[in-house]
C-alpha cells in the first residue's frame, strides 16, 4: 500500500488524535481573557474570528478546541493528508489552500453557505521562519472583514524537536497556558504598506502574547481571572463564572491595548 493512499491518511488520523486526546488530558491547562467572549468555545461567541497562534503550539488548540465550529487553513501538500483525517476527528473543519492560493475562495463559499464561524490559522508555517507572520492573516482579514484574535501560549519546560519551529511537546502533568488577546479590526482594501503595517504590529502582539503565556506556565503562579481549560465547547449555564482579567501588568496591559488598537 502507497505511503499516500487514503486508508493511511484515515488511520494515521485515527491514531494522532487518540494519542493527542490521551497525552494532553493529563495536562493542567488554564486560561486567560481580555474577553471571554473572544474564545470560540463561548455560545456567546457569534462573532466570526480569525484566531492566529504559532505552530510550534499547535497541540494544544488541537486539542482544546474542537467541536468549536473552527476550521483549520491546512496546505494542499499530501504531508497534511494525516493532520488532516486528524482534525476531522477532532470535530474541525478543514479548508485546504493557502491564504493566498484557494483559501480565500474555498473560505467565502463555507462562509456564505453558513457552514464556519472561525478560522484557526498558523501564521509561520508550514516552513518558517519561525515566529515570523506571514502576510497571509492580515491579507485574509482584510478581505473577509474577520476580527482576528491572537493567542499566546506556553508549557512548563516542555520537549523540543528539532525542527524549523522547534515543536513544542508537553511534559506528561505538566502546566498549560494560554492568554487570548481582544479582538483586532484591519480595515477593507489595504494595499501592501497597510498589510505590512498590520502584520508587523500583530506578530509583535502575538510573541508578546506567547512569552506572557510562557512565563505564565513556567511560574505556575496564579493571575486574576484564570480559568481551567476543558477540552470542546463551554455550556451556557458556565458563562456566569467567566470575566475579562488584568492578565498582565498595567504597564504591559497599555502596550497591549496599543498593538490591539
Amino acid at each position: 500500500m502507497k505511503l499516500d493512499h487514503p486508508l493511511v491518511y484515515a488511520y494515521g488520523g485515527l491514531l494522532a488524535r487518540l494519542a493527542v486526546r490521551t497525552w494532553l488530558d493529563t495536562l493542567d491547562a488554564q486560561v486567560a481573557y481580555y474577553n471571554p467572549a473572544a474564545d470560540p468555545a463561548f455560545p456567546a461567541a457569534g462573532t466570526r474570528r480569525i484566531y492566529v497562534f504559532w505552530h510550534e503550539y499547535i497541540l494544544l488548540p488541537f486539542h482544546m478546541r474542537g467541536h468549536c465550529r473552527l476550521a483549520m487553513l491546512l496546505s494542499q501538500h499530501r504531508d497534511a493528508g494525516i493532520l488532516n483525517e486528524a482534525a476531522r476527528l477532532g470535530g474541525f473543519g478543514v479548508v485546504r489552500g493557502s491564504t493566498r492560493r484557494g483559501g480565500a475562495s474555498a473560505l467565502r463559499q463555507l462562509l456564505d453557505q453558513g457552514e464556519l464561524t472561525h478560522l484557526a490559522i498558523t501564521p509561520d508555517g508550514p516552513r518558517g521562519p519561525r515566529r515570523t507572520l506571514a502576510q497571509g492573516a492580515v491579507y485574509l482579514a482584510s478581505k473577509l472583514q474577520m476580527p482576528l484574535v491572537a493567542l499566546g501560549m506556553g508549557f512548563d519546560r516542555p520537549w523540543r524537536v528539532k525542527s524549523w519551529d522547534r515543536f513544542a511537546i508537553p511534559r506528561p502533568g505538566s502546566r498549560a497556558r494560554a492568554i487570548l488577546s481582544p479582538e483586532i479590526h484591519v480595515p477593507a482594501g489595504l494595499d501592501r504598506a497597510g498589510v505590512e503595517h498590520f502584520r508587523g504590529r500583530i506578530e509583535h502582539l502575538l510573541n508578546h502574547l506567547t512569552r506572557e503565556a510562557e512565563e505564565w506556565a513556567r511560574r505556575g503562579n496564579r493571575k486574576l481571572g484564570q480559568y481551567a481549560a476543558w477540552p470542546g465547547p463551554v455550556q451556557p449555564y458556565s458563562m456566569r463564572w467567566y470575566r475579562a482579567a488584568a492578565v498582565c501588568s498595567g504597564r504591559t496591559r497599555t502596550a497591549l491595548d496599543a498593538d490591539a488598537a
